[in-house]
């Protein structure tokens, strides 16, 4: 029996590096899969190694900084599907550096693709979720989100942000059977996600793979367990 058999599913981001890993492995394991991002051909990429393995999927452009689109994405999977079981709210950006050296366009463009797109989607996510008697958002932050070094401020304050929407937003879906977590990746090969097991062994970055086993360890669990959060880091990484 497939662990997500059944279940339809929303990653966004998932054109490339941990949301197309995640969307890999969610169909494999059974779900069907809305591949969402800004690039259209290279969500019609991942859909279609979806569907060479027998798997089921579709594509919606969508920019998650654009409120409309972002509606029209669980909308569209509604009308196609019938319901939402679980929002992988992945896309995001890095960038900023040394504070003082950040502009305010560096600022806005992290902190509304990361935070303000990642609110976007768990608003809409949760709404659908609660008429339809629950589901399970997850949202992807960073080690980052739980510590700041320099030169990651601007990066860190949107990774932050998320924890606070994860936690906020976990307490409001108890009662209507909508879990949150958030997952906390560190150092991870994104552009290993195509790659041989060989290169992905060879690499001393996380596996995309890993974080996608995680995703499904987060959608899987019972009714009456939730995990807040799940930091991922590397092996040997300095705390």
């Amino acid at each position: 029996m497939k662990r997500l058999a059944g279940k339809i599913a929303i990653v966004t981001g998932s054109s490339g590096g941990i949301g197309k890993a995640i969307a890999l492995k969610f169909a494999e394991e059974g779900a069907r899969v809305v591949v969402a991002a800004r690039r259209q051909h290279l969500c019609e990429q991942t859909v279609k190694q979806i569907r060479e393995k027998g798997g089921e999927a579709m594509a919606i452009q969508t920019d998650v900084t654009d409120e409309a689109q972002v509606d029209r994405l669980i909308t569209e999977t509604v009308k196609r599907y019938g319901r939402l079981d679980l929002l992988v709210n992945n896309a995001g950006i890095g960038g900023g550096g040394p504070i003082e050296n950040t502009s305010t366009e560096t600022f806005d463009l992290v902190l509304n693709t990361n935070l303000r797109g990642t609110f976007f989607c768990c608003r809409a996510g949760f709404r659908q979720m609660k008429q339809h008697g629950g589901g399970t958002i997850i949202n992807m932050s960073s080690v980052a989100g739980v510590q700041a070094w320099a030169g990651t401020g601007t990066y860190s304050a949107s990774k932050h942000g998320i924890m606070a929407l994860t936690k906020s937003l976990a307490d409001e879906g108890r009662p209507y059977k909508i879990k949150v977590s958030a997952i906390c990746p560190g150092g991870v090969a994104d552009e290993l996600v195509d790659a041989s097991p060989e290169e992905i062994l060879r690499s001393e970055k996380i596996s995309p793979y890993d974080i996608a086993e995680t995703a499904v360890y987060l959608a899987t669990l019972g009714p009456y367990a939730v995990v807040h959060q799940i930091i991922v880091d590397r092996l040997g990484a300095d705390w």
